[in-house]
């Protein structure tokens, strides 16, 4: 099981797979079991966006065990909570903001180094 954080700029937290593009997340939405997925909105000028990847996941079926929008951009957090809430299995669980503290010290602390 992995955590993935989809970003094209901030660094990746300890602990979780660095996906810097749409394309990344999915390969590993497709090839592997995703726990916590985090996702930023915009990932670089001209390139597919967290939208992008949110109606993928809705019409694909690819969902994490939980999902966090750390994404500074207000307008595509809410774009992307509202399709997300719309179309996450029930067992999913969504959080329309950036993860607490305290599940990314969790999550550091179970790296072997």
């Amino acid at each position: 099981m992995i955590h993935v954080y989809l970003d094209d700029y901030r660094a990746c937290p300890k602990g979780f797979v660095p996906a810097r593009t749409v394309d990344e997340c999915l390969l590993l939405l497709q090839e592997c079991e995703v726990d916590v997925l985090s996702l930023d909105y915009d990932l670089g000028w001209g390139q597919p966006n967290g939208m992008d990847l949110v109606r993928t996941m809705a019409s694909a079926g690819l969902f994490p065990k939980r999902i966090y929008l750390h994404t500074s951009s207000e307008a595509g957090r809410q774009q992307m909570f509202q399709m997300l809430y719309a179309s996450k299995p029930e067992h999913v669980r969504l959080t329309n903001g950036p993860m607490p503290p305290g599940l990314l010290a969790e999550i550091s602390e179970t790296v072997q180094e």
